[in-house]
């Protein structure tokens, strides 16, 4: 098992590299030396929760992600701050698939409820909760009843 330093040194190091950042860089943004962005990458020190903060906004990931994720357990690189990956299902004889536990709770997806299946044949398909296409649509109703009262 890798230990907490190496794990934030090399979720910084993928991360750095993946948005094509020189340490000096990281280094500016956080304000502190090369050589201290250098230590936590090798896993001779580790950041402090400030910089952890700030590194996790610079890069859009969660801090749990920063300092959590472990690419050997889960073969994905570290998504970025609210996008998800919940692995893979079965579809059924019939087109049923299975949420996974872990989108219901975080989308709220209660037994019952109304999904919507989107569909684009270069891009994929899409799966939105009835109630945040509602959500939508009301506030398009009140921006364009707002264009409306303007043009008058």
């Amino acid at each position: 098992m890798i230990n907490m330093k190496n794990m934030i040194g090399t979720n910084l190091n993928r991360l750095r590299k993946l948005h094509q950042y020189t340490q000096e860089e990281v280094a500016e943004m956080l304000s502190v030396s090369r050589q201290s962005v250098a230590k936590w990458e090798s896993g001779e020190s580790m950041p402090d929760m400030i910089s952890c903060a700030k590194l996790a906004e610079i890069f859009g990931v969660t801090i749990d992600n920063l300092v959590h994720h472990s690419e050997e357990d889960s073969g994905l690189v570290i998504p970025m701050k609210g996008k998800y990956f919940f692995g893979a299902v079965t579809v059924g004889e019939r087109g049923q698939i299975v949420i996974p536990k872990k989108a219901r709770e975080i989308f709220h997806i209660r037994p019952e409820d109304q999904l919507l299946i989107l569909g684009d044949e270069e891009r994929g398909l899409g799966i939105v909760h009835q109630r945040e296409l509602m959500k939508f649509v009301g506030r398009m109703g009140v921006a364009c009843s707002d264009i409306t009262e303007e043009e008058t």
